[in-house]
């Protein structure tokens, strides 16, 4: 119970320093940056990984939450941009 709190937690911190980072309007209130946050850091493991920074079982820490939350969030941009032309 308190691990899922505590994911909850890093992950708004994780999401709240993504939105300051990344210039321009983003969405959603708190529950869509703790969400950010949180797919940040599962984005952020993969990349780990994939690259050979983790291995199986370790998760993302916290420079590399912010990374995959800031691709994300430029991902997020990208489409929307793409949208309104």
């Amino acid at each position: 119970m308190f691990s899922l709190l505590w994911t909850a937690l890093i992950g708004l911190v994780v999401g709240a320093l993504a939105k300051l980072i990344m210039p321009g309007k983003d969405p959603g209130g708190m529950l869509i940056t703790m969400i950010l946050g949180i797919a940040g850091s599962f984005l952020g493991t993969f990349l780990g990984r994939l690259v050979g920074s983790y291995q199986e079982g370790e998760s993302a820490g916290f420079i590399m939450s912010l990374i995959g939350a800031i691709v994300l969030l430029a991902i997020y941009h990208f489409f929307k941009k793409r949208q309104v032309i």
